[in-house]
């Protein structure tokens, strides 16, 4: 059996940068687009305070194939409660040609980066081109990494955060104004009014973000609901929206959409496309500066198999890279 590599989340961390994670991410969509990605439903496993995901998915690149799965955690409860992350978990990437396994990755900074970089693809099709303020809400890793993927590829100048704790929203804000040059404030929900674009990652369970809190021409990117009980956006806040989602069928298990269609807000005919389509030309992305688009982004596999492969790619060959043979233990 040949060697498999592995890759830390430290290492994951010093082999990617912004353009390389929305590169990766646009390079997953744009192969569903044309046919050389699949992804099969995920599945989901209960745990005490938490859960289990496992996803997985195929990926014709460069000539070969590659096939991603990843077990993810989620145990929201885990930073406050045991001194643990909410998400821990590995990926492990498959030849899917011959079933030689590459490499075996640990998922936490994949599932945050990889999340980010999906969000800032969507806003470069849905989100106003001019658009210069943003509120977080949840001030976690995530928010960490969805302010810096979107202050990338948007002309951004000022950032609001909200979290249910409000400690969290301050520590974020002093943490995030230095890093990114720009002016981050601690606020409250109501600061969504008055921003181009409102991203939503947070654990909740009931939805906190209506139609009345946002203004016309905004970009919302629902990221937390990646469960079904999981609920950040109110339904009203899709009827009559710009909805795109990262896999329709899944968002409509566990996203924010689910609960929307539940609520009668709108139908899974009315939903605009997948980003893959947006990606591919298929469909177009925002078409007039006052509507009000949704991003519904529950996580897919096709996401952890492409950013894999290239984190596979640009470690083989590398003096520092860390290889073990199963076979022999």
């Amino acid at each position: 059996m040949a060697d498999t590599l592995i890759l830390k989340r430290g290492d994951v961390a010093a082999l990617m940068d912004q353009a390389a994670w929305l590169e990766a991410v646009e390079t997953g969509f744009a192969a569903a687009a044309n046919g050389l990605a699949r992804s099969p439903p995920p599945m989901h496993v209960e745990g005490e305070s938490g859960g289990f995901h496992a996803k997985g998915a195929a990926l014709r690149l460069d000539g070969g194939l590659y096939v991603a799965v990843k077990l993810n955690a989620n145990f929201p409860g885990n930073p406050a409660e045991r001194g643990l992350p909410t998400i821990q978990g590995a990926i492990l990437l498959c030849d899917g040609c011959d079933g030689r396994l590459l490499a075996i990755l640990d998922s936490i900074e994949v599932t945050i980066r990889r999340t980010a970089a999906a969000t800032a693809l969507a806003a470069r099709y849905l989100a106003r081109p001019d658009s210069a303020s943003i509120l977080i809400c949840g001030c976690g890793e995530q928010g960490r990494a969805q302010l810096e993927a979107l202050a990338a590829v948007l002309p951004l100048r000022r950032a609001f955060a909200w979290d249910a704790d409000g400690g969290k929203a301050k520590a974020f804000a002093a943490e995030m104004a230095p890093r990114l040059g720009f002016e981050v404030g601690p606020a409250g929900l109501e600061a969504a009014v008055q921003c181009d674009v409102v991203v939503t990652c947070t654990p909740a369970t009931a939805p906190f973000l209506s139609r009345a809190m946002v203004s016309a021409g905004t970009f919302v990117a629902a990221v937390g609901a990646d469960s079904p009980h999981k609920n950040e956006l109110h339904p009203d806040l899709f009827a009559g929206t710009r909805v795109v989602t990262d896999v329709t069928g899944q968002c409509l298990a566990m996203g924010d959409l689910r609960h929307a269609v539940a609520a009668g807000a709108l139908r899974a005919a009315d939903v605009h496309a997948e980003i893959s389509e947006l990606v591919g030309g298929a469909k177009a992305g925002r078409t007039t500066p006052d509507e009000i688009a949704i991003f519904d982004s529950t996580g897919t596999a096709l996401q952890d198999v492409a950013a894999a492969t290239f984190l596979y790619q640009r470690s083989v060959g590398l003096p520092s890279a860390r290889t073990i043979d199963l076979g022999s233990l």
